[in-house]
């Protein structure tokens, strides 16, 4: 976040009212390890595939050009393409699928269990497949700070570095500050005026088309062969 400008001694004259300037303009989490993940195995996939494509015989190709047309839209849709982007009027989640847009006038809790959800003021409830839940960094985070809080009780251990250790906290998934930031955002921009509206969902044809395409192209192949 950048820090703001120095104003001149000068007062300025009164600017007229209107929305505020978001503070978060589309800041966007994404996992790192989904992307990693994502692009190895469409290489591999490609790999394979285009190999098959020009050095398979009979019905080699076809079966590769439709197994390929039914994975990649699969593996495009569960690791690069998930993506949560904030700002301060709304919330807008790009899910396998979906597209899921919340203003934060509608949304009611953001919580973290086995899977990071946010649940909407009708009840209705979204993944946030873009934050996945790391159970081992949580569980990590949670012996650190049991570990701080036994050297604050201890009298902060040698040359006071226990205070310093529990000063600087544990240290936690991105995917736990993630939600803590969204959280604190929502607690502020809830009741702002821009921030009402309603919920909208759309449906990625664009990943669900192709990959229809090509498991129906594979069970026709299967069925003549």
């Amino acid at each position: 976040m950048t820090s703001p400008e120095h104003q001149s001694p000068d007062p300025e004259p009164t600017k007229p009212t209107g929305p505020a300037e978001p503070q978060y303009q589309d800041r966007i989490y994404r996992s790192p390890a989904g992307l990693v993940g994502g692009v190895l195995l469409l290489a591999v996939m490609g790999w394979l595939g285009v190999d098959a494509v020009f050095a398979g015989e009979g019905r080699t190709p076809w079966l590769a050009l439709a197994a390929m047309l039914f994975l990649v839209p699969l593996v495009v849709a569960y690791t690069l393409r998930p993506a949560v982007s904030v700002n301060d009027d709304r919330l807008r989640v790009r899910n396998p699928f979906r597209v899921i847009v919340l203003p934060w006038g509608q949304v009611a809790s953001l919580r973290s269990g086995f899977t990071n959800e946010v649940f909407t003021e009708s009840g209705a409830k979204y993944q946030l497949w873009a934050l996945p839940v790391s159970l081992r960094a949580r569980s990590k985070a949670h012996r650190q700070e049991a570990r701080a809080a036994a050297q604050a009780a201890r009298g902060g251990g040698r040359g006071g570095r226990g205070a310093e250790g529990l000063t600087e906290g544990p240290r936690r998934h991105e995917s736990d500050r993630a939600m803590d930031e969204m959280r604190e955002l929502h607690e502020r921009r809830q009741g702002a005026e821009a921030a009402q509206g309603e919920v909208t969902v759309r449906w990625a044809y664009e990943i669900a088309a192709p990959a229809v395409a090509g498991a129906v192209l594979l069970a026709v192949l299967f069925a003549v062969g």
